[in-house]
């Protein structure tokens, strides 16, 4: 019966062997590239009148942004995802090299570090963050093709044409989820965000729809994703990115409504930050 599916292809997740514990992956190399393709969409962004930032700022951004998703994600699965590794070494949280990171981890990393870095150059931190929601779809589906090459988070059995049968997912074929999220999360909400770039002005109105965009892409795959072998499903049937989803749609809900009060212009308030 398997041998009518496609099987996951013969790619070793690691690139490059260096020495001992230190590799070049895959899934590094593609989160590398990704911070490098959203530095040249800020670049981009830079150059517009809307946007209050510097070209010459995107340089440090990306470094501010890249340190504090590394950290928020590796925090965040952690203490969420895998605590009893955690309480069994407490060195694990720095094996950032066997694995395991968390995008809502990894999000919560650069609005932490998009917050301080707007108030340490004085730009208005919801217009800083429009334009990295508009530069953050590219990465999401690198990460995805990442995990597909890992043959890690994919999907749970099924029959349907175009299951594929994963090395670490036994001999069932499954969902290929990380396509359905590569497709959903990468290329269908880049598209969305950019169009929707056309009409909404107001600060912080992309970074909303960025968040319902990804809530609603990540809570409807998580239907076809094998939830995590250590912590299964939780309440009323939902998983851990699910749940973690829905905390995610809330805070959008309240986030819309700030942005909905009376305020006044951010550019009339800051000027136009350029060539500093």
């Amino acid at each position: 019966m398997n041998s009518n599916y496609w099987h996951q292809p013969d790619i070793s997740p690691v690139l490059i062997d260096l020495w001992g514990p230190f590799q070049i992956r895959w899934y590094s190399l593609f989160y590398v590239s990704a911070f490098l393709i959203a530095g040249f969409i800020l670049r981009k962004l830079a150059r517009e009148k809307r946007f209050l930032f510097s070209v010459e700022d995107v340089e440090q951004y990306i470094v501010w942004c890249l340190v504090g998703a590394v950290i928020g994600a590796r925090v965040i699965y952690c203490f969420v995802y895998d605590p009893g590794a955690l309480l069994a070494n407490p060195l694990y949280l720095f094996e950032v090299y066997k694995g395991g990171l968390s995008f809502h981890g990894g999000l919560i990393g650069v609005i932490a570090a998009s917050f301080f870095f707007a108030r340490k150059k004085g730009i208005p931190f919801w217009n800083l963050m429009d334009a990295a929601a508009l530069a953050t779809p590219t990465g999401l589906g690198l990460g995805r093709l990442g995990n597909f090459i890992n043959g890690e988070l994919y999907g749970r059995t099924t029959d349907v044409p175009w299951a594929i049968i994963f090395k670490n997912g036994g001999p069932m074929p499954r969902h290929p989820s990380q396509l359905y999220e590569f497709l959903l999360e990468g290329v269908l909400l880049f598209a969305l965000l950019w169009v929707g770039k056309r009409f909404l002005k107001r600060d912080g109105q992309i970074s909303v729809l960025f968040m319902f965009g990804y809530t609603i892409s990540r809570f409807i795959v998580e239907f076809f994703r094998e939830p995590d072998a250590h912590i299964g499903y939780l309440a009323l049937g939902l998983s851990m990115g699910q749940w973690l989803s829905l905390v995610m749609a809330i805070a959008s809900v309240i986030l819309l409504v700030v942005l909905n009060r009376p305020q006044p212009e951010a550019a009339a308030k800051h000027g136009k930050k350029k060539g500093r």
